[in-house]
């Protein structure tokens, strides 16, 4: 891992477009990708040596030489530091017929210090939340929030909002030893999302 950085705000993984905002993130998660390889799929070298404006973003969407119909923010780091300029963009992406998806760590009302559900709904179609372990102990073990004791409960609330706001709420477990897959379920149903269980990349 080089950890040279680069400008690819936009990157191809199958026939879906991805959108790297930043790579701030207030987690440092034990299972990262970041701490193995600078890029995931077709993507590249994934560290920013800025972040970009919706404009350049934008440009990069119209410059994409393949045909996509979803876009998702998920780049290297955690896209709500940059509601924003993704709302700018998920406008944009609306405005050409395309489905917009939110992978995120759940965080983003903390990370902003408000309640940012209102500026996702009707801009983002899909969030995805990183739910990751079944209690506050165990995620704090595992995905070590900045945030500490706070992350857990918070991105629980977050999943809520946005189900509750119209978005289609989806929340993830990485299929590692110990989480319990239908205790994280139960939780998932308690904020109107359905559970996706994923295989460590």
């Amino acid at each position: 891992m080089t950890k040279q950085k680069t400008d690819i705000f936009v990157y191809r993984v199958g026939d879906t477009l991805y959108i790297n905002l930043t790579n701030r993130c207030c987690n440092a998660c034990t299972f990262c990708i970041r701490t193995y390889a600078d890029g995931v799929g077709e993507g590249g070298n994934l560290w920013l040596s800025r972040e970009p404006s919706a404009a350049e973003v934008i440009a990069g969407i119209k410059a994409a030489d393949f045909p996509f119909d979803e876009a998702v923010f998920c780049g290297y780091g955690e896209c709500t530091y940059r509601t924003d300029v993704m709302c700018a963009v998920a406008d944009y992406l609306h405005g050409i017929g395309k489905r917009v998806r939110l992978n995120t760590n759940g965080l983003g009302n903390l990370i902003n210090g408000r309640d940012i559900v209102q500026d996702l709904a009707g801009r983002i179609d899909v969030v995805s939340v990183s739910l990751n372990e079944s209690d506050a102990a165990r995620y704090d073990a595992l995905c070590r929030s900045g945030f500490g004791a706070d992350a857990f409960p918070a991105l629980l609330d977050f999943a809520g909002r946005c189900s509750a706001a119209g978005i289609r709420t989806v929340m993830t477990v990485v299929r590692l030893p110990g989480v319990d897959i239908g205790r994280c379920e139960a939780l998932a149903a308690r904020a109107g999302a359905v559970l996706r269980v994923r295989e460590k990349i």
